[in-house]
């Protein structure tokens, strides 16, 4: 084909590119038959959707506490290569690590200063994997309550027009009615699902907590000398890390 060929679209494309249309006009009509409440309502789900893809993102477990990684730490701490670079590298690298660095920093210590660092530091790391849920939870709750606002708003509308105009001008009713209808319908759409994820990444935050909560106990032990980590296991473990890797 040369480079002078026309592109020509077809009666299918032509159909499709109207369909399109129709239904973006659907939408718009929508969402002006549901009023102002609607805009407040279209905000939350937009603010939601990028909160539940940034914590899908941020809560893998992979980034949160990696396979191996005390496996790694001890064989650091056996080989007398823990330096401060590497320190700066475990911290920089996961949660978890920044809690195995807070230990590991005051390894010379008594035990009970061990876990007080470790602890101090897994606050600030349960605050960050937190990170946004309670904006979530906070729109799940109040998206039924803008459609509820949006409800009472369509329904004094639907009874100012029926007080004006009576009951002969079945537009002007069903003007409110669909305002009512629509609101509700809206802010279900966006709770019911942000409600969901909310208690989902909930779980999932509890379930890394429950795990960075076991190595850091795992790395306290083995420094207090109440583990014997042994060296065959943690090397194959590092070495499975490392092919997964």
């Amino acid at each position: 084909m040369g480079m002078g060929a026309l592109v020509t679209f077809g009666p299918a494309d032509a159909a499709g590119v109207v369909s399109r249309r129709r239904e973006r006009n659907k939408v718009l009509e929508l969402i002006k038959a549901g009023g102002w409440v609607m805009w407040p309502i279209m905000l939350a789900s937009v603010v939601a959707m990028a909160i539940v893809v940034e914590r899908f993102w941020s809560l893998q477990r992979k980034r949160i506490a990696p396979d191996n990684l005390v496996a790694q730490v001890w064989q650091w701490l056996r080989g007398g290569q823990l330096d401060d670079v590497r320190l700066q590298a475990l911290r920089a690298g996961s949660p978890l690590g920044r809690i195995l660095a807070a230990g590991l920093v005051n390894r010379r210590h008594e035990r009970a200063i061990i876990r007080e660092s470790i602890e101090e530091t897994g606050r600030l790391v349960v605050f960050e994997l937190e990170r946004y849920l309670n904006t979530l939870g906070t729109i799940a709750a109040i998206s039924p309550l803008l459609g509820l606002l949006g409800t009472v708003f369509g329904m004094i509308q639907m009874f100012g027009a029926l007080k004006a105009v009576g009951a002969g001008n079945p537009a002007e009713l069903a003007g409110g009615i669909g305002q009512a209808l629509i609101t509700t319908a809206a802010g279900l759409v966006v709770a019911i699902p942000s409600l969901y994820f909310y208690r989902y990444f909930r779980g999932r935050v509890d379930a890394l907590v429950l795990t960075m909560e076991q190595e850091a106990m795992k790395l306290v032990e083995v420094l207090q000398g109440e583990r014997e980590q042994d060296d065959e296991l943690a090397e194959s473990r590092v070495a499975k890390g490392r092919m997964r890797g």
